[in-house]
């Protein structure tokens, strides 16, 4: 699926996915970069991410696998 991550002005690392209209912040990175690693959202979804860049910029549009449903939103 294709999400967007950011970093909003807080500091906070936020995904979006446009096709269910959600946005939540990142709680949880197996990985201190993110990318090639798993993510876990507030609302308890995983994600695994595309082995990128360590400096790569943000907002970027990725495709990211769902690993696993989490609460439904």
């Amino acid at each position: 699926m294709k999400i967007m991550i950011r970093k909003g002005s807080d500091g906070i690392l936020s995904v979006y996915v446009p096709k269910k209209d959600l946005e939540e912040p990142i709680t949880q990175m197996d990985k201190p970069t993110m990318w090639g690693g798993t993510v876990t959202l507030a609302n308890g979804w995983q994600l695994a991410l595309p082995e990128m860049p360590d400096d790569t910029r943000l907002p970027i549009t990725v495709e990211a696998k769902r690993l696993t449903t989490g609460e439904e939103v």
